[in-house]
């Protein structure tokens, strides 16, 4: 083969390469992780596991549940939410974290039948709560912003990692509740590359849910001020990415009329 020939040869490959990579990366990037049946499972099926020191009292650690549902009386904004857990029987991975990113928030307005965002965040903002919520008491949390920016948490020692969407609550109609959905994402990723992946031992529950407020800025006051309008079941956060659920929308109606999926 001559040099131009093996020339061009090689320029074609590495073109070629350069396109199969790209298409991957993009294929990733695009891929739909969530489903309409997974979002009936996150409401419908029994938790993974149960959250490290939350008294078995509290319903919200035994299973999805609906609370204020589309009522949301006289609150006229919410905010979407997630917790990270160390699971019941404790967390032995000590060099993995989980990053968490694209947190939203859909209505379904009554008028129309039709979704539309109401929170939309790469990242979360939150802090390290005590495990029962006793007191409100918290404190800032182990995180770390991404290269992405997704933001990557740990939980322990008594703590959860309680997070919202960034930006704060929002608006909300309280005469055209349809429905509400809320979903993040969630993987295992290492804390410290350089040194031993323990993901396999990781033993983190996340789920996802939100509440209603009075307004955009009134602070909490004992659940004066707020209320919950329905939790998701907590599932163990995997190596792969994956969706978490809450959706006061019953699965037939849902299964109609699904909400946008990522």
């Amino acid at each position: 083969m001559s040099v131009k020939k093996a020339y061009v040869f090689i320029t074609v490959a590495a073109m070629l390469l350069n396109f199969c990579l790209n298409y991957q990366t993009n294929a990733q990037a695009t891929q739909t992780i969530n489903s309409v049946a997974t979002i009936i499972s996150d409401m419908k099926s029994p938790p993974d596991g149960l959250p490290h020191g939350v008294p078995k009292h509290y319903s919200w650690a035994n299973g999805a549940e609906i609370g204020m549902g589309n009522d949301s009386k006289n609150f006229k904004a919410m905010m979407t939410w997630g917790q990270l857990y160390e699971a019941e029987q404790g967390n032995p991975a000590t060099n993995t974290r989980v990053q968490i990113r694209n947190i939203k928030a859909y209505i379904l307005s009554k008028q129309d039948n039709k979704w539309r965002l109401l929170q939309s965040s790469k990242g979360v903002e939150g802090a390290a709560y005590r495990e029962d919520f006793a007191g409100d008491a918290n404190k800032p949390a182990n995180v770390r912003t991404e290269s992405d920016g997704s933001v990557s948490a740990k939980a322990g020692e008594g703590h959860n990692y309680h997070f919202w969407t960034q930006g704060g609550r929002s608006l909300i109609n309280p005469n055209d509740i349809g429905g509400i959905f809320t979903s993040v994402q969630a993987r295992l990723i290492l804390d410290d590359a350089g040194k031993p992946d323990d993901r396999t031992q990781a033993r983190y529950l996340l789920n996802t849910g939100g509440d209603y407020w009075i307004d955009l800025t009134t602070g909490w006051d004992n659940f004066k001020t707020n209320g919950g309008i329905a939790t998701g079941r907590f599932k163990y956060v995997t190596t792969e990415w994956q969706a978490f659920n809450m959706t006061t929308v019953e699965p037939e109606q849902i299964t109609n009329n699904p909400p946008p999926l990522e």
